[in-house]
C-alpha cells in the first residue's frame, strides 16, 4: 500500500459523505462534487495499485533476470497489465458517453 492508495480511500470516503450531505440538504452541486471526489478516489487507488504491481513485477524481474523464461513471463504480465488498463479506460469512457447521451435526451 502506498500514499495513492491511502489518499484514494480518503477521497472515496470524503466524497461519499459530501454526496450524502448534498443530497440531504438538496444541493445538487455539493452532491455532484461528492460523486466526483469518489471517482477521483477510485482512480487514485487504482493508480496506487498499478504502482504496487509494477514495483512487485520489477522485483520479480530482477530476481529472475538470469532466467530467460522469467523474462518472458514478466513480459507477458506487463502486457496483461497494460491491456487491462486500456480496457478499463475504454469501459469508463463508454460509460461516460452513455451518461452524456442520457443527459442530452433528458434536456431535449
Amino acid at each position: 500500500m502506498n500514499k495513492d492508495n491511502i489518499s484514494g480511500k480518503f477521497d472515496q470516503a470524503a466524497g461519499k459523505i459530501k454526496q450524502g450531505v448534498g443530497e440531504a440538504v438538496g444541493s445538487q452541486k455539493l452532491a455532484n462534487q461528492g460523486a466526483a471526489q469518489q471517482v477521483k478516489g477510485h482512480a487514485k487507488e487504482a493508480w496506487g495499485n498499478v504502482k504496487d504491481a509494477a514495483s512487485d513485477l520489477g522485483a520479480k524481474a530482477r530476481a529472475g533476470a538470469r532466467n530467460d523464461n522469467a523474462r518472458g513471463t514478466t513480459h507477458d504480465i506487463r502486457e496483461s497489465v497494460t491491456s487491462t488498463a486500456q480496457n478499463v479506460k475504454e469501459k469508463i469512457n463508454r460509460g461516460l458517453e452513455g451518461l452524456n447521451d442520457g443527459l442530452k435526451k433528458k434536456s431535449a
